[in-house]
């Protein structure tokens, strides 16, 4: 509980003294700028101060142009480790409640990341068909195909959208295991554990050879890459 109080101390105070000029810097310029590396170093700072340490495994698999990263999803610190271990700029679809926070949603909006009406399927479409547009454009992006946090670790079946988006964006997916966030912050926890965030980069999927009834073959090949990251008890089975 100490560790955590430290470190959302720590953040707070960086981003009044770091990041709110370079938040002003960016509604001026109308460009993240200095902001999205500064909100990577106020991160690493708070997870350090909090016990967490980010192992990265895999990172010469990240193709040089732009991709879309797939990963699991078992803890509220995967995005914050996502953020601060790829090394690249990167957007992510997120949950549209998160987009109304005073200046964060602001910031948000103006780094790329993409707000999701999870309880509307027109509404999750129209922000899909947006990251695919960025996704043309050169854009990488994160997405997390379970669509929810899984409440053990153990891998939920993929949605399948992420898949059309990724044939539709016509660029490669990484496939990205993500171990140990389960435990630094199991799902409907407050307080941060120390310990480490393994993070697998697998070799980039071509999409290319898939159309868009090919989805379920590309999910299945997709999550099983995924899986195999993952200790055995967590490899669900079901898709």
């Amino acid at each position: 509980m100490l560790r955590t109080i430290l470190a959302v101390t720590a953040l707070a105070v960086f981003a009044v003294v770091i990041g709110l000029p370079l938040l002003l810097l960016a509604w001026i310029t109308r460009r993240i700028g200095p902001f999205y590396p500064a909100a990577a170093v106020g991160l690493r700072i708070a997870l350090a101060i909090a016990g967490v340490r980010i192992v990265m495994e895999g990172e010469e698999n990240i193709p040089a142009g732009a991709c879309l990263f797939m990963a699991n999803h078992t803890s509220a610190v995967d995005p914050v480790a996502v953020f601060v271990a790829v090394p690249r700029r990167i957007g992510f679809l997120a949950k549209q409640e998160l987009f109304r926070m005073p200046l964060i949603g602001w910031a948000m909006q103006l780094a790329g990341f993409i707000p999701v009406d999870r309880s509307s399927r027109e509404g999750a479409a129209a922000s899909a068909d947006v990251a695919v547009e960025q996704l043309r454009s050169g854009a990488s992006m994160v997405i997390y195909p379970e669509g929810t946090r899984s409440p053990d670790g153990k891998l939920l079946p993929f949605k399948r959208g992420g898949f059309l988006m990724a044939i539709r964006g016509g660029r490669p997916i990484v496939p990205m295991t993500i171990a140990g966030a389960e435990r630094v912050l199991p799902k409907g926890e407050t307080w941060i554990r120390p310990g480490e965030i393994r993070l697998q980069f697998h070799p980039a999927v071509d999409v290319s050879a898939y159309r868009e009834d090919d989805r379920e073959k590309l999910l299945v090949r997709v999550r099983e890459v995924i899986a195999s990251g993952l200790a055995t008890e967590f490899r669900a089975t079901a898709f």
